[in-house]
């Protein structure tokens, strides 16, 4: 997503605060077209390192897509869906992350 220019790239560590993934992480996209592009790009660095999406929601329109990688769930936002839904407020408990720690982790 780096390469894209993704906006207020922040990853959270949800491990011990939810059931369902071990990490969220949050990127801003500048218009609708961006947010596909930055999501795309999401799906497309999983499938290179083999790890097939579970599921993409909300492309078709663009504001908010959710690419669902298990473990990792990534969040691709337009600026304002991001200030609307307030996803990092709903998850204040987990800790964040240096997004280039996270990022070579993953590596």
């Amino acid at each position: 997503m780096g390469d894209k220019k993704g906006e207020e790239v922040r990853v959270l560590d949800l491990r011990g605060v939810c059931s369902f993934a071990d990490y969220f992480v949050f990127a801003t996209g500048g218009s609708d077209r961006h947010v596909r592009a930055l999501a795309e790009a999401a799906v497309d660095t999983a499938t290179r390192k083999g790890q097939k999406p579970l599921g993409v929601e909300g492309k078709t329109v663009g504001r908010w897509v959710l690419v669902d990688l298990g473990d990792v769930v990534v969040h691709v936002f337009s600026e304002d869906a991001r200030e609307y839904f307030g996803l990092e407020r709903l998850w204040g408990d987990a800790q964040e992350l240096d997004v280039a720690r996270a990022v070579g982790a993953a590596s």
